[in-house]
């Protein structure tokens, strides 16, 4: 057998095992990417699962916010039956949030309610699930950020190409809902 023949053989098995890994770690951030976007899902479907309790302790106490609560009740039927696109589900997390923190910041005007052990317990609980939910966020846009790098940088944008690997968005929030709630105006309503 020829030598050139032999290292033209070891050329195209050392390009084609480069394609096989190169392919195989695009792969590989995609899935990883999806698993981190479905820590998102569970963990805001955490949080929609604690808003019958908070409302139902709240509707005890809070007679005249009941647009509010109804509000609340409406994200989480919202978000229960349909599934979301990452845009959809960011602006759902937004609304939620925000309606939330309004049933919390209305609470401190009632003692009874502020002082509730089950209240309490549902302020621990939302807290701890918000902080769980910025963590999924950051894991996603990380994950996001790789996968993205992939499909960019060279060698492997060539087999992202070629695969039609597509450029993902990370969980962002809108800039016009990024504004703090404004408790004055809730109070005004």
């Amino acid at each position: 057998m020829n030598l050139s023949l032999i290292g033209l053989i070891g050329v195209v098995v050392l390009i084609l095992i480069i394609f096989v890994a190169l392919y195989n770690n695009l792969v590989s951030s995609k899935n990883a990417t999806i698993y981190a976007y479905s820590s998102i899902d569970a963990l805001l479907r955490k949080r929609f699962d604690l808003i019958p309790n908070l409302v139902h302790i709240a509707k005890e106490y809070m007679n005249y916010e009941k647009d509010l609560l109804d509000k609340l009740t409406q994200l989480r039927t919202q978000f229960k039956s349909n599934a979301m696109s990452s845009a959809e589900l960011g602006k759902l997390d937004v609304e939620s949030r925000q309606l939330i923190r309004q049933v919390l910041a209305i609470a401190e005007n009632y003692p009874d309610l502020k002082a509730n052990q089950n209240m309490l317990q549902l302020q621990a609980s939302l807290n701890e699930v918000e902080e769980q939910i910025s963590a999924a966020r950051r894991a996603f846009n990380a994950s996001v950020m790789k996968y993205n790098n992939l499909i960019m940088q060279f060698p492997s944008n060539i087999v992202a190409r070629l695969f039609n690997f597509k450029r993902l968005e990370p969980f962002s929030i809108p800039e016009e809902q990024k504004q703090p709630i404004d408790i004055k105006s809730i109070f005004n309503e």
